[in-house]
């Protein structure tokens, strides 16, 4: 009776980079990290006042979202209920 080995492969390597692509990745990073920070210059924020106010219309809605869907589910659950005859 022979049995087949049961090797596992070792996951495959990257190969080692060299000096050179080790510079050239640093230096796209910074270049990347530099137009980061140029393009968050740019950004005109929101003041207190309109941040506060996007907040408030956030939960508004949500809590708007919240009680259609609690609605929702009585409307059906009472249908459902009458049409089958049973009780909820």
């Amino acid at each position: 009776m022979s049995m087949k080995s049961t090797t596992t492969k070792s996951p495959a390597r990257r190969p080692a980079t060299t000096p050179a692509q080790r510079a050239a990745n640093a230096a796209r990073t910074q270049e990347f990290v530099r137009g980061v920070v140029a393009e968050m210059r740019r950004v005109t924020w929101p003041t207190r006042e309109e941040w506060i106010a996007a907040t408030a219309l956030t939960i508004a809605l949500v809590v708007g979202v919240g009680v259609f869907t609690y609605a929702c589910d009585l409307l059906f659950g009472w249908i459902f209920s009458w049409l089958t005859g049973g009780t909820r």
